[in-house]
């Protein structure tokens, strides 16, 4: 089928542009201005809509294998197509474990039957699964996940030796969980201690602290110069973090120095540390318990800063679903994470509309800077002969977060009441229109995603 989409605002390379697109066998076949003419089996008329790439989410967890009672990948794909994200990224931390190649194209083939998006898995290191590591192929997988800090599925690699074979021959990017295990360890034991059950609102923040995440994010860029390993630190969550990167710039589909060299060490900002703050523990509780935590007002402003000077390279979700009776739970026995993929666009749009960031670089963070920093072919732009993963966004609807809209399996978000002032209208994967307006065509599924490494 081939489609016409007219009239759009196309939002892509640092520029918004009136423009047409065509789209025909999956790929853009042509983008210019005045294609009224063109004969097509589908036409759009976008006028009055943002055409953006569509979002590549780097970090999610999926919860299939194993804990599909909380989502799985088809559920939660849904999601986060009908909030303009067309690829995603997920994590090793599913039961068992993604620590073998088999697990991992297991989950592969999942991914192939169920998904309505794009796709990759990364594949697990632990302390002892070093072999099976070293046999990941750089051009079908999106990288090496290392937890150097515990979190949901504990698949903590803490022995020095490990960390050092993984880092000094790593087959393709790293990407790591920073918290540091014993300082966490000891601020529990010691508020435990202190205020047994009667904790106060904010003491996520108290245990997982700065002090935590320096001292391993610290640590992991260290090992990355010590040996030269691409290795990007994810979801960063506070500002005494950022100087631990350099300022980059994106040329010619590289992240780079401002000396030209490529970018070593690269970071993630996630959107509920831009959005919430340690006072919204106070109304949202658990529901906003994640590792690592959100922390005091100003580190989200410093995040932020950190993503506009660009030492921040990309921003995702870390969508991580419970079911409510789990985070209803008492703080000690409530999960960490919370359920954002479908509304990661928005969030991002509601800062630009107040000036915080301009669409063009919500663009550039959410896809552009994804494609590039992990070497994905063919996407993240919107290119003639690209694969056509694109998204219709109406700046001038809204979008009401209620459980009736939610198509997470856990049903709930922590957005829940929020009106954003932005609506996702259309989303195609690899140009199947999978949704529009509320609902899906589920006819087709998304496709693997492959790298050029």
């Amino acid at each position: 089928m081939t489609t016409l989409i007219l009239n759009a605002q196309v939002v892509n390379e640092n520029q918004v542009q009136y423009l047409d697109v065509i789209i025909e066998n999956g790929h853009i076949k042509k983008i210019e201005r005045d294609l009224q003419h063109v004969q097509a089996d589908r036409i759009i008329d976008a006028k009055g809509l943002f055409l953006m790439p569509g979002v590549i989410d780097d970090q999610v967890h999926f919860r299939e294998p194993g804990l599909t009672h909380k989502a799985n990948i088809h559920t939660e794909s849904k999601a986060a197509v009908a909030g303009g994200v067309t690829s995603f990224m997920e994590m090793p931390n599913t039961v068992p474990n993604t620590l073998t190649q088999q697990l991992l194209e297991d989950k592969y083939q999942i991914g192939a039957n169920t998904s309505l998006a794009n796709y990759s898995f990364f594949m697990g290191a632990s302390n002892d699964n070093y072999d099976e590591v070293m046999r990941t192929d750089p051009t079908q997988v999106c990288g090496i996940k290392i937890f150097m800090g515990s979190s949901t599925g504990n698949m903590l690699v803490d022995a020095p030796e490990v960390l050092e074979r993984l880092f000094a021959n790593a087959p393709c990017i790293i990407a790591t969980h920073c918290e540091d295990e014993p300082t966490v360890k000891a601020r529990m034991a010691f508020f435990k201690e202190k205020y047994g059950d009667n904790v106060p609102y904010d003491i996520h923040a108290l245990i997982r602290n700065e002090e935590a995440c320096l001292k391993s994010s610290t640590f992991a860029s260290s090992l990355a110069h010590k040996h030269g390993t691409r290795l990007h630190i994810l979801h960063i969550s506070t500002g005494d973090e950022v100087h631990l990167f350099e300022p980059g710039t994106r040329k010619n589909g590289k992240i780079l120095l401002a000396n030209g060299q490529p970018k070593l060490v690269t970071a993630e900002a996630c959107v509920h540390h831009l959005w919430f703050d340690a006072e919204d523990y106070r109304t949202l509780g658990n529901e906003i318990k994640c590792n690592p935590a959100i922390k005091a007002p100003h580190h989200k402003e410093a995040i932020l800063q950190a993503v506009l000077d660009n030492r921040i390279d990309v921003i995702a979700t870390d969508h991580a679903p419970h079911t409510i009776e789990e985070k209803a739970q008492h703080y000690w026995q409530a999960p960490s994470g919370l359920p954002l993929v479908q509304h990661t666009l928005n969030v991002m749009l509601e800062l630009s509309k107040a000036g915080k960031i301009s669409i063009d670089r919500v663009a550039e963070k959410m896809s552009h800077a994804v494609a590039d920093l992990f070497n994905i072919k063919d996407r993240g732009y919107i290119r003639e002969g690209y694969w056509a993963d694109l998204i219709l966004v109406d700046p001038n609807a809204t979008t009401q977060v209620d459980p009736s809209t939610i198509y997470a399996k856990c049903g709930w978000s922590p957005f829940n009441g929020t009106e954003f002032h932005s609506r996702i209208t259309h989303t195609f994967v690899s140009g199947h229109l999978a949704y529009e307006n509320g609902k899906f065509d589920e006819t087709v599924r998304g496709k693997r995603l492959a790298f050029s490494r």
